[in-house]
């Protein structure tokens, strides 16, 4: 079985932005959410993925499959309807480990998550000073319920 063991921050600052090793804009939409269960599909570049994720918040079950481009772009279109993210995803090393920061775009403008995948649960992690309230556990964070926002959450 497919598992994710993530750990999501808000972003303080801009720091984070002198140690991009790379970034890639990632087109995300719901295609189904119900019982903390999401079915999404994500266009990054010419690379598109079908994913299924399970209940959880720092250990979940995750299931991913690579899908045709042009697949990917229709269901974006004709079956996600307002349930969709739009931002650019930075790769930032630090501490041994790959960081995601995620910068929002369209209604959800000016918020940066960022999310790093440890290799096991209580896996130390070394913080960098760019990272904010974790926010691993407050579903308001989850790309599922922001795709479904007006505006970035509050608090």
């Amino acid at each position: 079985m497919g598992i994710e063991i993530e750990r999501r921050f808000l972003v303080t600052g801009e720091a984070w932005r002198g140690g991009v090793t790379e970034a890639c804009r990632l087109d995300q939409g719901y295609l189904a959410r119900e019982d903390r269960v999401t079915v999404r599909v994500r266009v990054a570049g010419a690379a598109a993925k079908l994913t299924i994720k399970g209940p959880g918040g720092l250990v979940r079950p995750e299931f991913e499959y690579p899908v045709p481009l042009q697949d990917a772009e229709a269901m974006l279109a004709t079956l996600c309807g307002g349930r969709r993210v739009a931002k650019t995803r930075h790769l930032v090393p630090h501490g041994g480990l790959t960081w995601e920061v995620d910068v929002f775009e369209g209604p959800l403008a000016g918020l940066v998550i960022a999310e790093v995948e440890l290799p096991a649960a209580d896996h130390p992690l070394a913080l960098p000073a760019w990272a904010g309230r974790e926010v691993t556990d407050d579903a308001r964070y989850s790309n599922a319920v922001l795709a479904s926002l007006d505006a970035p959450p509050r608090g």
